[in-house]
């Protein structure tokens, strides 16, 4: 398998790709996507290999605001069912989550910042995660929660809200923090939801974000090879 389709959702104007992006044209995969602020065209499953969801600032129930939740969650569940991989980015990942009957949640700790993650014993021996160091840095920025769908496998967790990544069959991964942080990135995100950045036991100030920028390319690095491992993936 030479070019891979992939498509991916996105939710805001400053919520994009960021690195994944980078890895895409490096590689010669042809990009597509629905931008669910201006519209929701959907493409055909046949016509795409991979899906991947963005994050953004709305909660998965926010139904009534977003009314194209419904229709992108039952896309989600499409592509998982006939075997596509799917990947998803803190919203995304929520979305995921709930395209699988899991509940969605304020969780009780607001968690935005580089924080460091921890594999579980099951992440250790994960296709996605088995090379990868015990304990990483990586950007949060989330509210929410999610519960362990049925037949989720907990991969990574932290202290502050402890399902942070979950695989779903072979096919699926849903993270709940940000590996394709870029400096352009997180500079976007600051600007954008910079009223978030409150007094919290897991919320760092804008200084403190800015400074642990210097974690970008060891999260990105981490992320190149979770893409690879899913390349592989789709080539059996």
């Amino acid at each position: 398998m030479g070019q891979l389709r992939i498509h991916y959702f996105q939710h805001v104007s400053f919520e994009g790709l960021g690195y994944i992006e980078t890895w895409c044209r490096d590689k010669g995969h042809s990009l597509t996507s629905t931008k669910w602020f201006e519209s929701g065209n959907l493409p055909e499953l046949a016509d795409i290999d991979w899906l991947i969801v963005m994050g953004g600032p709305m909660g998965v129930y926010d139904n009534d605001t977003y009314k194209w939740l419904d229709t992108e969650k039952a896309f989600i569940k499409q592509c998982i069912d006939t075997g596509k991989i799917v990947i998803g980015i803190c919203l995304g990942a929520q979305l995921i989550a709930s395209a699988l009957g899991a509940k969605v949640y304020p969780n009780k700790e607001k968690e935005i910042g580089w924080f460091p993650v921890q594999l579980t014993e099951t992440g250790k021996r994960s296709h996605w995660f088995n090379d990868f160091p015990q304990i990483f840095t990586v950007l949060h920025w989330h509210g929410d929660t999610f519960d362990l769908p049925e037949g989720g496998e907990l991969l990574v967790k932290t202290d502050a809200c402890l399902n942070q990544a979950f695989a779903y069959q072979r096919n699926v991964l849903a993270l709940q923090f940000h590996f394709e942080t870029t400096a352009q990135s997180l500079s976007n995100m600051i600007h954008h939801c910079g009223h978030e950045l409150v007094k919290g036991d897991f919320i760092q100030t804008e200084t403190a974000l800015v400074s642990g920028a210097y974690h970008i390319p060891v999260a990105n690095s981490l992320l190149q090879t979770i893409l690879d491992k899913a390349v592989l993936l789709t080539k059996q």
